[in-house]
């Protein structure tokens, strides 16, 4: 073989090993942490908004402080979880940063089609299933003060994951829960529950519920990956609003019905906007916990809220 040869086979091979581990440095793997329920589904979607060389991992947790913790340990980029918990890590000091919002709405109080409860005042020595640091939470302890009922002292309060809530109110193990859907509406349909209320705020704090969340640290050494996810969450909560049949069909594979779907869709809503006024919901919300000892202080909001992404993304869309 000629030096010319053996000098064009090199380059070639030379190439072709350089090839791959480009390629590969390229790939952009991500971890997003969510729950399994139409109202917060947007992740599952975040594939079809990316380039190709986006692989997305979607991970499933039933409860908000498990997502939180999954995020810290550096196992997810983003992840959902609720504003109260949000505010909660925050005010102690965890290195969390919200980025877009995730669903409104979508809280109902239940309660045993069998039992003697018709209106609120009615829970006065009851055992009432919740998720501690969710918004279902600080709802349930504003619904009993605002009757004249202690958390602490007139109704006993059961810690119960959400996915596990309609089993317990069958079984008798609760008399009462306040969740978000589909569960609400899974326990009218199957006959074991009745809606008492559908429990929310004010104007000063309306029916936000659940957001995104990153790492500060994310932020400041890869911010191109919150752009990019914020921009597919974006996408795909604009598609759904518009595209009920497909939201809903992803949904059935989370084992939920279409009917149930239906039935709870009115109490749902998804989102990924925020601007001033959700931040100010938001501290009004703060404050609330706040004054039902949930937190000891308030969290910095300027820390906590960056709406550079979300600003970002609403450009982009125009």
């Amino acid at each position: 073989m000629s030096a010319v040869s053996i000098c064009k086979s090199f380059v070639l091979l030379l190439l072709i090993v350089c090839q791959g581990p480009l390629s590969a440095a390229q790939a952009t793997n991500v971890s997003v942490g969510t729950w399994k329920t139409a109202q917060t589904i947007q992740p599952f979607f975040y594939e079809q908004f990316l380039s190709a060389e986006w692989n997305v991992q979607i991970h499933t947790f039933t409860n908000p402080a498990d997502q939180k913790t999954a995020l810290l340990a550096g196992s997810l980029e983003m992840t959902g979880t609720t504003l109260a918990h949000a505010i909660r890590s925050a005010a102690q000091g965890q290195p969390i940063v919200i980025v877009a919002a995730l669903c409104n709405k979508c809280s109902a109080l239940v309660v045993s089609s069998n039992s003697n409860i018709h209106s609120e005042k009615d829970l006065k020595g009851k055992k009432i299933g919740y998720v501690p640091g969710t918004m279902h939470e600080i709802l349930l302890r504003e619904t009993l003060m605002r009757n004249g009922l202690s958390p602490e002292k007139d109704v006993t309060l059961i810690r119960v994951d959400f996915f596990d809530m309609g089993t317990a109110l069958a079984r008798g193990s609760i008399d009462a829960f306040l969740s978000g859907e589909p569960f609400p509406a899974l326990a009218v349909q199957r006959g074991y529950g009745e809606i008492l209320s559908y429990p929310y705020y004010g104007d000063s704090i309306g029916a936000i519920n659940a957001v995104m969340i990153v790492r500060r640290e994310t932020i400041e050494k890869q911010p191109e990956i919150v752009e990019q996810l914020v921009l597919a969450h974006a996408k795909a909560t604009k598609m759904l609003v518009i595209d009920q049949e497909t939201w809903f069909a992803k949904a059935t594979n989370f084992g939920i019905q279409p009917e149930t779907l239906e039935l709870s869709a009115t109490n749902m809503e998804l989102s990924w906007q925020m601007d001033e006024t959700f931040v100010a919901q938001t501290k009004a919300l703060g404050a609330q916990m706040e004054k039902l000892g949930m937190i000891a202080k308030q969290p910095d909001y300027n820390k906590l809220f960056d709406l550079n992404f979300v600003n970002q993304a609403q450009q982009r869309l125009k």
